[in-house]
């Protein structure tokens, strides 16, 4: 996988539409409703079938009275009925079997989406996710619901058809057969090259999509840079791109379908030609010749079909594949077989012996060199260092985004590579840099840290974390929708409901990722009072610049250049000098209630 699809060479392709067999394992929990569409399917191809019999019989009985040829036409409208009938009933299974397919597609492909470790996020843009998820499924849903089955009811027409034409004329059949390879050979080769133009073409719009995901979602930054035209060129240029292959690929699949229709209608003609010789020399009835050119009618027009519907199905075929490698993608990260359970009840030490690690998407560069650090339950531990010391890296690693390349973290003595990762997870809380507030109402993002949780524990959490007052001024209150990324928040307002959220799971561990860069100093006090008391009793690792919550901690860890340089207490490292007493100095010299050391405010 990729970010772009600047490189088409380097996604795997298929030139059958074999990888539709990947949809097998969706379709089979549905398997009588593919057996009534088929049935239904069966029925109405052999009507289709039984019609050109009744139009010979009409045609060489047209001279036998009125009475013969009322029970004719009687028995062609039951007939036409039931055609009426099984169509209504294959379309009812198959679109419902389609709907349903594509459906169970989109969970599955989110489900496993959702469960990947970063590493994946560093290769794959969202928006290109979004594209699979919506686009290709939609294609398949086109081909499970509509094209498959139509696919299969042209298959049976021509199989029968071609029987029929030779119980009614060997010679013209004959003479059928040798127009088939002509008509087969352009199909193959056209439609091997129009699958790479539509797997190549799903691939543009996925970038599309992708660039556009990427800068909407950062909307306000590219307008206050006036990066406006950049942005509208740089996605103007990948559309364009897209609309290049798709040019492409409808003008082979025009000239595919015009030599198609050509040669299977100059074929018609040619055997009508002869067919009406015949006719006249007296070697065949006129209904014959007419039971012979309804089904001619009939084979042509399913060749016709089947090479039209070759292509969505090569489309569909680029489509699975696409999702297929989402369902499949390796997890840098997996759960063991048979995870340890934590022990009850957690006392919450947490310990990383010779750790060492680099980003896959930065090998050369260590973003922790061998550290050896050990958090005992209860205590607070500070890290602190400029930008890229590897402070976040540290909480990452406690959290199991990443496994160590050296060395092993440990939980109470459990190496984490041996738990189960939601086991981990749910012993701890975070409050993140840049909280994520969800699309939702306030109470339902600060009950994401405890789904059960009441509302009045919802409000009591919110309550601590001096969140209530802005929450119930609210229009609607705690049911207030607060927008896309919390966009009706502001920055602060956001941190106090990503912390409100850590209180209510109360969780043995606490991890606060600069949990109070955004807040004035007013907000500042008021949340460190309530993060003091979150902290009481629990494991709690900081990241932060402000002397208010290092000072506070029990020890203090300064990190450089993925290495721990110093540790200690706030006077202690202070005494000592170095890269603590620095920063210390730069910020006293900024003053109390300024933001403070710049090369603190950026965390790693």
């Amino acid at each position: 996988m990729r970010r772009g699809a600047g490189n088409q060479e380097d996604r795997p392709t298929s030139r059958q539409v074999g990888a539709l067999g990947a949809l097998w394992p969706f379709v089979r929990p549905y398997r009588l409703q593919v057996m009534l569409a088929m049935l239904a399917l069966v029925v109405t191809s052999g009507i289709s079938l039984i019609l050109p019999l009744a139009a010979r019989r009409v045609v060489d009985n047209f001279d036998d009275g009125a009475g013969l040829l009322d029970r004719y036409f009687g028995a062609a409208l039951l007939i036409v009925a039931a055609l009426a009938l099984g169509t209504a009933a294959r379309y009812f299974f198959v679109t419902r079997l389609g709907e349903r397919v594509v459906a169970d597609i989109r969970k599955a492909v989110y489900a496993r989406v959702i469960t990947l470790s970063p590493a994946f996020f560093e290769r794959v843009m969202t928006g290109e996710i979004l594209s699979r998820i919506t686009t290709d499924t939609t294609l398949i849903q086109s081909v499970v619901g509509s094209s498959l089955s139509i696919a299969l009811r042209n298959m049976l027409i021509l199989a029968g058809g071609m029987a029929m034409l030779a119980w009614t004329s060997v010679k013209l059949m004959a003479m059928v057969l040798l127009i088939v390879p002509a008509i087969l050979i352009p199909i193959i080769l056209l439609g091997r090259r129009l699958r790479a133009l539509s797997r190549a073409n799903q691939d543009w719009i996925a970038a599309s999509s992708g660039t556009a995901s990427e800068t909407l979602l950062a909307a306000q930054t590219v307008q206050a840079y006036t990066a406006e035209a950049r942005s509208i060129a740089r996605f103007d240029e990948v559309t364009e791109q897209s609309y290049g292959v798709a040019r492409t690929r409808i003008a082979t699949r025009a000239v595919m379908t015009a030599i198609v229709i050509f040669l299977i209608f100059a074929g018609v003609i040619g055997v009508l030609w002869i067919g009406a010789r015949d006719v006249q020399e007296g070697a065949m009835t006129a209904g014959q010749l007419v039971q012979f050119v309804i089904y001619a009618i009939l084979v042509s027009s399913a060749t016709g079909a089947l090479s039209e519907i070759w292509g969505e199905l090569q489309r569909a075929a680029g489509a699975t594949e696409r999702l297929a490698e989402l369902l499949s993608a390796e997890d840098t990260l997996v759960d063991p077989p048979h995870p340890q359970p934590l022990p009850q009840p957690l006392r919450g030490q947490i310990a990383l012996q010779g750790v060492g690690f680099r980003f896959p998407t930065r090998p050369d560069a260590a973003a922790l060199d061998v550290i050896d650090l050990t958090i005992r339950p209860g205590e607070t531990v500070a890290l602190v260092g400029p930008s890229g010391a590897g402070k976040t890296t540290v909480i990452q690693l406690i959290q199991r985004f990443w496994d160590p390349a050296e060395g092993r973290v440990t939980l109470d003595g459990i190496d984490l590579r041996d738990l189960a990762r939601t086991d981990l997870r749910g012993q701890i809380a975070l409050v993140p840099q840049d909280p994520v507030i969800f699309a939702a109402s306030a109470a339902e993002n600060i009950r994401l840290g405890r789904p059960e949780a009441s509302d009045a524990e919802v409000q009591a959490a919110a309550r601590a974390a001096h969140a209530h007052e802005f929450i119930a001024a609210l229009p609607q209150g705690y049911e207030t929708a607060l927008g896309e990324r919390g966009v009706m928040l502001s920055g602060g307002q956001r941190q106090r409901v990503a912390i409100a959220r850590a209180m209510l799971r109360d969780a043995p561990i606490l991890l606060l990722d600069e949990a109070t860069s955004a807040l004035d100093a007013e907000s500042e006090s008021l949340v460190q009072a309530a993060v003091n008391r979150l902290a009481q009793g629990r494991t709690t690792i900081v990241v932060a610049h402000r002397l208010a919550t290092v000072k506070q901690a029990d020890r203090i860890v300064v990190l450089d250049q993925g290495r721990i340089v110093a540790t200690g207490s706030h006077d202690q490292l202070v005494a000592e000098g170095g890269l603590y007493a620095r920063l210390a100095r730069m910020q006293f010299t900024d003053g109390p209630g300024r933001q403070g050391d710049p090369a603190l405010a950026r965390t790693a």
